[in-house]
């Protein structure tokens, strides 16, 4: 019974924590400034979608071509997020935000002023590739300024929240603004980010540019890796247009595996790798990033099925579909004072485990849609649940996958849950398409009903990548219950010896 009672007492231990966390004016002016950032790069990703079928008309643009305004800057986004990570390691996390932040700005305004459809593209492009600088340096900003335990947890807490609200609230935002021009959703991130660059001038604190006398960069993985994720986010991006059994789908995949095999060869011989291949022996941070490509990657799927539901067959104006994600957005938003907490209590394992339930239900309250709008019956119950998972699951992700990473590698371990986070979503975005498409009437006149009917295989596969997302989180928690044990019999062991 002694030998139990120790255990329990060890594991308790373990498991809790009463820290105070208190900050002072400036370091919560630091966090706001970073929330701001990621704030706005969710923002920017949510604002274009309600626009579009606006963009389309005024620059009479092909469904192809329409399509590269949102993929463009996923391009740039995912395929640098790894190299992004890096860099703020490298050359100072501070530097690297503040020149992104410059860069994503005047992009911005580029983007909404432009009257070409491939100037639009190429403005968009430019954004991604800012923003995947951006959003690395600021959580590894965040996750060297915080320590990890409570005082991380909090900050973290918030600023996933952010990153939440921002992809909410950028849906409610874009309804109103199209609604007056389509140029306004897109140029309001400019003078926000100006706004936002200003303060973190005042706000960052400078962390100079790490020493690596001796070091040299590591041209090799930076080339092969951001070569290999750019062509596989657009082989991605590209495949349900032209086919998954074409010739550069296929040829574009092998040089995929081909460009990372290099990649790894390069970072096991070098002796300063872009990429510290035993990062990935951390399980909690490979389970994180799995999981971050499960979410988003269903979840992205999913509102690209709600948006044609809701535009297409109910006839709801950009107003009317925006504001159906709002309760959504309102969970997350009240939810951001007491996450942290709630993760120091139950633990990311858990809270994953419930976040990516959450998801699974919100899918199948959608399964339920009809011809007519019933918004008490399925949307709403739908938004609720996926409030509940966002504000679960992307503050679990972040804490997870940064926990235990040393302050140098910060960057990339961010790098790498935001290049699974776009991956994903390119990924789920184009397994979507490629179903819903395969199962529409190719007619002059579709009908309600197989309209309708072309949507459900595309959320069933939404459903199901979910289910898979359950199955990794489980894992986690099993994996946790283990490493609690292991810890609590090793620190017990000196009392049971006095004992």
């Amino acid at each position: 019974m002694r030998v139990h009672a120790i255990v329990a007492s060890v594991i308790e231990s373990t498991t809790t924590s009463t820290s105070d966390v208190r900050w002072g004016p400036r370091l919560w002016g630091t966090l706001v400034v970073l929330c701001g950032v990621i704030f706005l790069d969710a923002l920017d990703v949510s604002m274009v979608g309600v626009a579009l079928p606006a963009i389309r008309e005024d620059l009479n643009m092909t469904t192809a071509a329409l399509q590269w305004v949102v993929s463009g800057y996923i391009l740039g986004y995912g395929g640098l997020l790894l190299l992004g990570g890096r860099a703020a390691d490298l050359l100072g996390r501070r530097r690297v935000l503040l020149v992104a932040l410059a860069i994503f700005s005047i992009g911005s305004l580029a983007a909404g002023a432009v009257d070409s459809p491939e100037l639009l593209i190429a403005a968009r492009f430019i954004k991604g590739v800012a923003a995947a600088f951006t959003a690395p340096a600021a959580l590894s900003i965040i996750t060297t300024t915080f320590h990890e335990g409570p005082a991380r947890n909090k900050a973290l807490s918030i600023f996933a929240v952010c990153a939440a609200s921002g992809f909410s609230l950028g849906l409610v935002a874009s309804g109103l603004l199209t609604e007056i021009g389509w140029r306004w959703p897109l140029l309001l991130p400019g003078p926000i980010g100006l706004v936002i660059l200003l303060a973190a001038l005042r706000f960052v604190p400078d962390d100079g540019r790490p020493e690596r006398t001796g070091q040299g960069y590591d041209v090799g993985g930076a080339v092969t890796s951001t070569a290999a994720m750019l062509l596989l986010v657009f082989a991605i991006v590209q495949a349900p247009e032209i086919g998954w059994v074409h010739p550069v789908t296929i040829g574009s995949f092998v040089l995929v595996v081909a460009l990372l095999t290099a990649f790894v060869m390069i970072e096991r011989r070098t002796s300063h790798p872009l990429v510290r291949l035993g990062i990935l022996r951390s399980g909690s941070l490979v389970r994180a990033n799995l999981g971050a490509m499960i979410f988003f990657g269903s979840y992205v799927g999913f509102q690209f099925i709600v948006m044609q539901y809701m535009q297409r067959l109910l006839g709801w104006s950009a107003i009317q579909t925006a504001l159906a994600f709002l309760p959504a957005a309102v969970i997350v938003a009240a939810s951001s004072t007491k996450m942290d907490k709630i993760v120091d209590r139950f633990g990311t394992p858990r809270l994953l485990t419930l976040g990516i339930v959450a998801l699974v239900g919100s899918y199948a309250f959608m399964l339920g849609m009809d011809v007519s709008a019933n918004v008490i019956g399925v949307v709403l119950p739908s938004m609720l649940l996926l409030g509940v998972a966002c504000a679960l699951s992307i503050t679990s992700l972040n804490i997870q996958a940064t926990a235990g990473v040393k302050d140098e590698e910060q960057g990339l371990a961010s790098g790498l849950l935001n290049t699974s986070l776009q991956v994903g979503g390119a990924i789920g975005l184009a397994i979507v398409t490629a179903v819903v498409s395969a199962n529409e009437a190719h007619t002059a006149q579709v009908t309600p009903d197989e309209l309708l009917a072309s949507y459900f295989p595309g959320l069933a596969v939404v459903a199901g990548i979910a289910v898979i997302g359950v199955v990794v989180a489980l894992s986690g928690i099993v994996a946790s219950r283990k490493e609690n044990k292991a810890r609590a019999l090793a620190a017990a062991e000196p009392e049971l010896a006095r004992a």
